[in-house]
C-alpha cells in the first residue's frame, strides 16, 4: 500500500483489523510456519473472493496472527459483511483436514492510524488488539467450540453493524464490557453462522484461589501430608475437650495445656472404644495387631 504523500505525523481514518491465533502458544516449532500459512491462505483468499485486492490493504505479520488496515475508499461493509463469511468458510474449509483444528479471534475497530516505514500505530491499532485478544474472545471460541469469533468496538457497532447490510446481521451480536489496560470499554461479539452468542459470565484470565475454599496440598511429600494430618488431628482432639492448642503462646507451666504433633505422634484423650482397634502406621515388614 503506497503512502507517499503521507507523513508519520498524519493520520487517516481506516478500518483496522487484528487477527489471533487460538492457544498459539501450545504450537510447537515445526507447527507454527503451517499454521502461519493457514491464517495466510485463509485471509488472503478471502481478500481475493470479496473483491479486495491484496496491494490495497496494509498487512503486518505478527508471529501467531496478522495486523490489517484498510483504507476508506473500500466500504467497510464488505469486510464486515462478504469478507468475513468468505474468512469463515476458508477456515472451515481448512480445518476439515486437521485433527487439531485452527482457531481465530478477530476483531475490528474504525479510528485514526499513522503509517510510518515499520507499520502502523495509535490508539484505535491499541484497541483492536486489546478486543482480540480480550478474555470474552478467547472463552467464547473455547466455550463455544468455535472455528471464529468476530470482536467489534461499540462506535464501529453503532456507526455500521447496527444499520445491517448484506450479511450483517446485528440481531446476531451481543455486547459486553471488557476490563483493558485503558479502562473499561464495551464491544460486541459475533459468531458467524451462529445465533447471538450468551456472553455470561467471564472468568479472569488467571483465576486467584478460591477465597475459603480448601487447603493446598502440604509441601513436602508424604510424610509431610501425614504429619500435617496427625496435627490437625490433634488439634482437634485437644478442642472437643475444651484445651488450648497453642504452640508458640504461654508460659510453658502446663504442658497439658498445649500439643505439638508431628511424625507418627497420636494424640487420644478419654476415648472409649467398642471394639479392638489399630493404632498407627504399619511400616516395612511390620505386622498389623489389633
Amino acid at each position: 500500500m503506497e503512502h507517499d504523500a503521507l507523513d508519520a505525523g498524519e493520520a487517516r481514518y481506516e478500518l483496522v483489523i487484528s487477527v489471533d491465533a487460538r492457544r498459539s502458544g501450545q504450537y510447537s516449532d515445526a507447527e507454527k510456519p503451517r499454521m502461519r500459512e493457514r491464517i495466510y491462505r485463509v485471509l488472503e483468499t478471502a481478500f481475493a473472493q470479496a473483491g479486495v485486492g491484496r496491494d490495497a490493504v496494509h498487512m503486518e505479520d505478527r508471529g501467531d496472527g496478522v495486523l490489517v488496515s484498510v483504507p476508506g475508499r473500500i466500504a467497510v461493509t464488505r469486510l464486515l459483511g462478504l469478507w468475513m463469511v468468505e474468512v469463515h468458510e476458508n477456515l472451515r474449509e481448512e480445518n476439515r483436514s486437521l485433527l487439531v483444528p485452527l482457531g481465530l479471534r478477530v476483531a475490528m475497530h474504525v479510528g485514526p492510524v499513522r503509517h510510518d516505514s515499520r507499520g502502523i500505530s495509535g490508539r484505535a491499532v491499541d484497541l483492536t488488539c486489546r478486543l482480540a485478544d480480550s478474555a470474552v474472545a478467547r472463552q467464547l471460541l473455547d466455550r463455544e467450540r468455535a472455528d471464529l469469533v468476530l470482536a467489534v468496538s461499540d462506535s464501529l457497532y453503532v456507526d455500521v453493524v447496527s444499520a445491517g447490510g448484506k450479511f450483517i446481521e446485528p440481531a446476531r451480536f451481543s455486547p459486553a464490557r471488557l476490563a483493558l489496560k485503558e479502562g473499561e470499554v464495551s464491544a460486541w461479539f459475533h459468531l458467524p453462522g451462529r445465533p447471538a452468542p450468551d456472553i455470561g459470565p467471564i472468568a479472569p484470565e488467571e483465576p486467584s484461589a478460591p477465597v475459603g475454599g480448601p487447603p493446598a496440598a502440604p509441601v513436602g511429600g508424604p510424610e509431610a501430608a501425614l504429619a500435617a494430618m496427625d496435627a490437625a488431628l490433634a488439634a482437634r482432639a485437644a478442642a472437643a475437650a475444651g484445651r488450648r492448642v497453642d504452640d508458640s503462646h504461654g508460659d510453658g507451666d502446663d504442658e497439658d495445656d498445649r500439643y505439638r504433633a508431628q511424625g507418627d505422634l497420636s494424640v487420644h484423650r478419654n476415648n472409649v472404644y467398642q471394639q479392638p482397634v489399630h493404632i498407627g502406621r504399619v511400616t516395612g515388614d511390620s505386622h498389623r495387631k489389633d
